[in-house]
């Protein structure tokens, strides 16, 4: 599996305690250093079923200060991809991959019934 978060988040460092106390092994990939790629999204959002505005981290502040929300419904999904490709920050987190499942962000309960 494969746990890409970033290291300041507090949801983040609840997950991976979450995952270290089931005992699962993991390799840590730090979201802000090593950004996933467009190629990388394009494959997750496909995996993982959900709509693409879920990979968004609508709280963070780079999304607030590009005014994301009003931007988002007239960009198209290519366009959308490609902004979350250039920055890690824009990206919602943790990404839990665990070969056949893509899960976006932390709700312990979908996590119990994926992993």
């Amino acid at each position: 599996m494969t746990f890409i978060c970033y290291p300041k988040c507090s949801t983040c460092k609840k997950a991976q305690k979450w995952l270290d106390n089931k005992g699962r092994e993991f390799e840590v990939r730090d979201i802000k250093t090593n950004n996933p790629t467009l190629e990388e999204l394009r494959q997750w959002h496909k995996k993982s079923g959900l709509p693409l505005k879920r990979f968004f981290n609508t709280s963070g502040q780079l999304y607030r200060s590009l005014e994301l929300k009003d931007k988002l419904p007239q960009m198209t999904e290519d366009e959308q991809l490609k902004l979350l490709a250039s920055d890690g920050m824009l990206v919602k987190r943790p990404i839990l991959l665990t070969g056949s499942k893509v899960l976006v962000g932390f709700r312990e309960a979908d996590w119990e019934k994926n992993i």
